[in-house]
């Protein structure tokens, strides 16, 4: 996603401002986010009021993500407590960040498989973080929206269902682009702090779902893919 002097984000905090002048951003500066607001306000099925737990949930959510993301230092990440949080998926070993980090962070943390490697269409053990970011930027140029669609529980252990979705309109590992709907349903916990700092996060999800969208077009030779990948205008961006 490329960068513009907006200085504000209606979903995210801790991306503008006194506070993040000395943030260290991973592709030099804030990401913006009005392409994949505009993806979430035209396809969302739940719009929240504002001020309910259900929004407050969605942002904290956007938010978590955001920094994850896109900042490199731990010493800024504003939405957990770094020196207590952890994170699992499936029910995996909890990790801690410097543990996410390296297994290369990002999208990688989410598709992490016990899948023996020769049945792995994506395998995170052979991306960085950079690749993954080439790889999913690549497939959804308009991003890969979040809505919430239930919260269960509120704090301290937040227990909701959200919908991630985007439209594969270019080529992902070989594959070419289908212009179609990919969907992503799944649960998570995130248990705060008083503070509503976040300790804890879990996720429950298929990524099957994610991946099995992703590899319906048509095959591409080599040289095809790594022509669309080196175009992509958001990887040259600031992601």
């Amino acid at each position: 996603m490329t960068t513009s002097g907006v200085g504000e984000d209606k979903y995210r905090t801790y991306l503008y401002g006194e506070e993040e002048k000395n943030t260290k951003w991973r592709f030099g500066s804030p990401p913006n986010y009005d392409a994949v607001n505009k993806l979430f306000e035209e396809g969302r099925t739940k719009v929240w009021p504002s001020g309910s737990l259900e929004e407050k949930v969605q942002n904290l959510v956007k938010t978590w993500e955001m920094e994850m993301f896109h900042k490199t230092c731990f010493d800024d990440y504003k939405s957990v407590d770094p020196k207590k949080y952890t994170f699992n998926l499936n029910g995996r070993k909890p990790v801690t960040l410097e543990e996410k980090r390296k297994l290369g962070g990002g999208y990688n943390n989410f598709l992490q498989t016990s899948l023996p490697e020769k049945f792995r269409v994506y395998n995170p053990a052979e991306e960085t973080v950079d690749s993954a970011h080439v790889a999913f930027t690549t497939a959804f140029p308009r991003g890969f929206a979040l809505e919430v669609l239930q919260v269960y529980s509120g704090p301290p252990a937040i227990v909701y269902k959200f919908r991630h979705w985007g439209y594969m309109e270019g080529p992902f590992k070989g594959h070419a682009a289908t212009g179609e709907l990919v969907e992503l349903y799944g649960m998570s916990i995130f248990e705060v702090d008083e503070h509503m700092k976040v300790v804890k996060v879990e996720f429950f999800m298929d990524r099957g779902e994610l991946l099995g969208g992703l590899m319906k077009g048509s095959s591409l030779d080599g040289s095809t893919a790594e022509a669309a990948a080196s175009t992509c205008p958001f990887f040259r961006g600031t992601g």
